[in-house]
């Protein structure tokens, strides 16, 4: 507050002291003498002296009640309004400065005393912003500061909101009071939005951001109304304000859309609407709708409804929007609050849509909006919210308990009192903290009980809702008292500019085995490399918990042998080289000159160098173990020898992250799960997480619910005609690694087609990866022979995925997509084996060709065109020196027979990348809208760098970027691998809906018998067998609906189901020429006894009774 001197606690002039003893009440006529003194002061200083008085005064003798009985408010609200006496408005101003500073800090009641009983006299304070003096308005400015320091978040959201409200509501005060009030409301808004603060203040933010949230159905359109007032100043408050109140909203699915829908309110045209209404209907809505996400979305829906003009395309966008928004609110509560603003509109378009496509989408709608308001409809693991009205029966039956109410005051503020309090409380209770109940009754209620005992009724009141805590959440699960705590970190967790844990606790147990679940990109692996970095505040250093961190990322060691690798470790060598041997051999590797011990670490499978990991971390005595993805790259027998191993090990401590399902039942103790930027623990393996949070039943379907990825159509290849007929074929394929005593690969054979869904099956380390390898061209074989159609593209992810975007960590995924295919062709198919030119190839492009045409022998320039010929290809050569006229067209196998294989293949991929590139413009709206369809956050694709991202996320980069020019065929090595349990359920509906043909290596027993009726087992580098089983469709949470994906079905989404047969031993694989297989021509007599079957069976059908079905004749037959 201005003043000049800084005044005590006790008044700072004789005249005004307070004549009464301590606690004594004060007489009416001491009250008016120091009022009518501090309004006729000569000076601020004194009506400052005086107000503190009076003040200190009132708190001394008559508490809230003397703020009523005397008319203190009362006669401080007139003089704030003579317009004629400047002193007098400004004395007004320094007694309400001098109360709302102190008076909340002695009795919180007051809060309520000055925001809302009887309209309380915050308008007065803020008409006086736009006073014309000066010092009145600093003392206006002063006195909302000091008020709003004091209030706690429950006061805020009940006292201070509504008192906001209703003097924006009423549109009559001056602009400055309304750019005051706005800014208020945008003050509470970022208050409460994400910090690093303490432990407590996060706390409290939370409890602000939530119930917040509650008041934005009322809050948004008195906003709103404020973006479009004529004075500048307030509108351009106003759209600051609105800005800051979307950060309450927490939902990710509208985040991104936050701006234009801004854009929209500020400019409500109806363009801007049909825009935000476009722009959600193209929004994949996953996460639970609360009722922030509603109030914000509702008038923009509910406009669009009503409004006459509206296409009907934006009306069929806008009831789909309206029904998927629905389908997400799990609280009956919040769905009668503002569904029933848009049930009317839902109606009329039911009844008035020209469009029978949009009215049958209006009576889906319309439905799933009943079914929402039902109170039935409580989702499964949602409770039911707390009330005011419950809150304050039971704080009415806890005050009678102990004596009622019967202290100062009047009927009218005890009230005021009650629901007040109940109003706070209800915020506590729907946010489960009950510690803070007590101080939102004990000080309210003091002085208002016959006894006094407010402690007393606090507690009673915490307990009953504690006790009812217990009945809808269930108690916490008691303690062991033989657990050894080894760890109780609480901590906040940030990566770059994203915060991803904020005062969380982290609590190990020693022997206990924990899974650590969330999304991709939630901040799991961060969080495990943080704890072994011993970046993380609160987690014990290494010498009291030893940590290790176990990951396959050994390749910067990949010339030493494994037990050179073990043994560079100083801490491990000093346990002695026999020691480090017989863990290697319990561990699987043998030992002596010929045994995996000797071997270099280069030459180990995944799978391999996985075991090798755990190994490391054995010898390394760690007390906790940090597995991240241990079942990668895991043949099913070594995940079987892993579980085991975790589990005998009782000594050891686990932090596990992994998509396995089947994994983390077998071997977690808990679940650490993440919520909201918190962790919480749930005791038991996945299943028993899953019967607590149901939402959590993704872990055990593959469902696109979550995450959904769309693949894009393969496109035509020439000459294929029949979803069956080979496109590609290996051939009695082998291939030895450099310097290994045995081949990776003999005899090896596949023909594939585009309906072929193939399972490459075997232990670590049989060739499966060497057999993919050779199939996309990555190697080149040393026996045998690769043939594919010329114009076939094949979308390939590596074994180690990753490999393909660690070049580029500096790019963002967009810039890495258009630095991929900047000149129309596939960078990265350059780097294969097979098309890198050898120094062979070189020479052999120098050598002088001679056709026999009489025009001497030439040397081959380039490729530069190519055409049909009989049953193959012709090229058009261009030769060195010479103009274009001279060009000659060139058989495919002549060219072939000169050996410019590498040549032809070359000009091969540039073309079947330009047909597949041929709808496809390298801009950033279509990158954009790729990434999005590949399950990508387009924030996160356009903006963040490569190597910011998570495991999962990189997938996907990979992904989106094979996908990119259209392949027929998808080549997949451990595509499971770093996804998370909603992304790996996009990509199995995906790969399940994909036209194309699909390959994949798995160990995820789940995912493969889900999609690939045919598996290749391979063991020693031979194919040993191949089986057809019936793919289990049951494993799809929407198998049951979803029919036409089912085997057999010509689906209109999916033109290749996933049981089809491809071309694996069918007879079609000697055929690569592409022809349609002819009709055999049927002979005279066949055709006459056809005609006699068909009259004889017409002749059965006149005779038969009325309404029987006309037989269809058929060539089946």
């Amino acid at each position: 507050m201005p003043h000049t001197v800084s005044p005590s606690e006790t008044p700072a002039m004789p005249t005004i002291v307070a004549k009464g003893p301590s606690g004594v009440p004060p007489t009416s006529e001491e009250i008016s003498s120091l009022l009518d003194t501090i309004f006729t002061s000569e000076s601020s200083q004194q009506s400052l002296d005086g107000a503190y008085a009076l003040t200190n005064l009132l708190m001394q003798g008559a508490g809230c009640a003397g703020l009523l009985n005397y008319n203190v408010l009362a006669t401080v609200r007139k003089a704030a309004s003579d317009k004629k006496n400047g002193a007098k408005r400004e004395s007004a101003m320094l007694i309400i400065g001098a109360l709302f500073e102190r008076f909340p800090r002695e009795f919180p009641l007051s809060e309520a005393v000055f925001l809302l009983h009887d309209g309380g006299i915050f308008d007065i304070v803020l008409d006086a912003l736009s006073d014309k003096g000066a010092v009145v308005r600093d003392a206006a400015q002063y006195a909302i500061d000091a008020l709003f320091g004091c209030l706690s978040p429950e006061a805020m959201v009940n006292g201070l909101i509504p008192a906001l409200e209703r003097y924006l509501a009423k549109g009559s005060g001056k602009w400055q009071g309304f750019v005051g009030a706005y800014l208020l409301i945008e003050k509470m808004a970022v208050k409460a939005q994400l910090g690093k603060g303490s432990k407590e203040e996060e706390r409290q933010k939370d409890l602000l951001r939530d119930a917040m949230g509650k008041t934005l159905k009322e809050l948004i359109p008195i906003v709103e109304s404020g973006m479009h007032d004529l004075k500048s100043e307030v509108s351009k408050q106003s759209c600051k304000t609105m800005t800051a109140l979307t950060t309450l909203l927490s939902n990710d699915d509208v985040a991104p859309r936050i701006p234009l829908l801004i854009k929209t309110m500020e400019n409500p045209s109806a363009q801007t609407l049909q825009k935000a209404i476009h722009a959600l209907s193209q929004t994949t809505f996953v996460a639970i709708v609360t009722s922030p996400v509603l109030a914000m979305l509702t008038p923009l829906l509910a406009r669009s409804l009503n409004t006459p003009a509206t296409p009907q395309e934006t009306l069929r966008q806008t009831v789909v929007v309206v029904e998927n928004l629905t389908k997400l609110v799990h609280d009956p509560a919040e769905a009668r609050t503002f569904l029933p603003k848009l049930q009317p509109g839902v109606k009329s378009v039911k009844e008035t849509a020209s469009l029978p496509e949009v009215r049958e989408l209006a009576t889906r709608a319309l439905d799933v909006i009943e079914t929402a308001m039902r109170d039935d409809h409580l989702a499964s693991g949602s409770v039911s919210k707390t009330t005011s009205e419950e809150v304050l029966t039971v704080l009415n039956a806890k005050i009678q308990e102990h004596g009622g109410l019967g202290g100062f005051g009047d009927s009218k503020l005890q009230d005021l009192a009650k629901n007040f309090i109940a109003s706070m409380v209800r915020e506590d209770v729907n946010c489960r903290m009950h510690d803070r109940i007590p101080d939102r009754i004990d000080p309210y209620l003091r002085g208002l009980l016959a006894d006094n005992n407010t402690e007393a009724v606090a507690t009673a009141v915490q307990s009953h809702y504690i006790a009812e805590d217990e009945i809808k959440y269930g108690k916490p699960a008691p303690e062991d008292p033989n657990d050894v705590e080894i760890v109780n970190a609480d901590f906040s967790l940030a990566y770059g500019g994203m915060l991803l844990l904020s005062h969380t606790n982290l609590r190990l147990l020693k022997g206990h085995r924990y899974g650590l679940c969330g999304r991709n990109g939630a901040g799991k692996s961060t969080l495990m490399r943080s704890i072994a970095n011993e970046k993380l505040e609160g987690f014990p250093p290494q010498d009291e918990v030893r940590t290790c961190f176990v990951e396959h990322n050994q390749g910067e060691d990949a010339n030493l042998t494994i037990l050179e690798y073990v043994a560079k470790d100083p801490k491990i060598v000093s346990q002695g080289m026999d020691h480090i041997r017989d863990v290697l051999l319990e561990f699987g590797f043998t030992d002596g000159p010929e045994g995996r011990q000797s071997q270099p670490v280069g030459s180990l499978s995944g799978g391999w160098k996985m075991k090798l990991a755990l190994a490391r971390a054995m010898l390394q005595k760690a007390d906790v173990l940090l597995l991240d993805e241990p079942t990668n790259h895991l043949d099913v027998a070594n995940v079987k020898w892993l579980q085991e191993y975790l589990k005998s090990h009782t000594e050891i401590t686990s932090l596990i992250v992994s998509h396995d399902s089947g994994f983390l039942d077998e071997v977690c103790t808990d679940i650490y799960h993440y919520e909201g930027k918190k962790l919480v623990c749930y005791k038991g393996n996945l299943a028993e997480f899953v019967k607590q949070k149901p939402e959590g039943k993704s872990y055990y379907t593959l469902s696109a619910s979550n995450v959904q990825f769309k693949f894009p159509p393969p496109g035509i290849l020439s000459g294929i005609k029949s979803q069956t007929r080979a496109i590609m074929r290996m051939s009695n394929v082998s291939y030895t690694y450099p310097g290994a005593s045995k081949p990776s690969l003999h005899d090896a054979s596949l023909s594939l087609t585009l309906s072929s869904r193939v399972a490459i099956i075997g232990g670590n380390g049989a060739g499966k990866s060497t057999f993919i390898k050779i199939l996309t061209g990555e190697t080149i074989p040393q026996g045998g022979k690769v043939e594919k159609h010329p114009n076939l593209r094949i979308g390939y992810i590596k074994q180690h995925a990753l490999e393909h975007v660690e070049m580029h960590l500096e790019k963002t995924p967009s810039q890495y997509l258009q630095w991929r295919y900047a000149n129309g062709d596939d960078r990265e198919v350059f780097m294969k084996q097979t098309r890198i030119l050898t120094d062979e190839d070189k020479a052999q492009l120098e050598k002088p060709v001679d056709l026999g045409d009489g025009r001497g022998a030439r040397r081959i320039e380039t490729l530069i065109g190519r055409q049909k010929w009989k049953k193959s290809f012709q090229y058009e050569v261009k030769w060195v020196g010479l103009l274009p006229k001279y060009n000659t067209m060139i058989s495919r196998e002549t060219l072939l027979d000169l050996g410019f294989f590498k040549l032809i293949q070359e000009f091969d991929d540039h073309e079947a990348s330009r047909e597949g590139l041929g709808f496809r413009v390298l801009d950033p709206k279509t990158i954009t809208k790729h990434f999005e369809d590949i399950g990508m956050d387009p924030e996160i694709a356009n903006h963040n760098e490569i190597s910011g991202l998570s495991g999962g996320q990189k997938v996907k980069v990979v992904l989106a970027g094979a996908m990119w020019n259209n392949p027929h065929l998808l080549v997949l090595d451990e595509p499971t691998n770093f996804l998370d349990r909603d992304s790996l359920g996009g990509l199995a509906v995906a790969i399940r809906d994909f036209k194309g043909g699909v390959v994949m290596i798995s160990h995820n027993e789940e995912f493969v018998g889900a999609l690939c009726p045919e598996q290749l087992h391979i063991a020693d580098g031979r194919v040993v067998s191949r089986t057809n089983n019936a793919v289990s469709l049951d494993r799809f949470e929407d198998s049951a609906t979803n029919s036409p994906s089912g085997p057999g079905t010509p689906a209109t989404g999916s033109a290749v189901t996933s049981a089809a047969p491809s071309a694996v031993n069918s007879g079609d694989e000697g055929d690569l020429k592409f022809r349609a297989k002819k009709k055999k021509k049927m002979t005279r007599a066949q055709q006459k006894e056809r005609e006699i079957r068909r009259r004889l069976r017409y002749i059965e059908w006149l005779n038969s009774p009325k309404g029987t079905p006309k037989p269809v004749d058929s060539d089946d037959e």
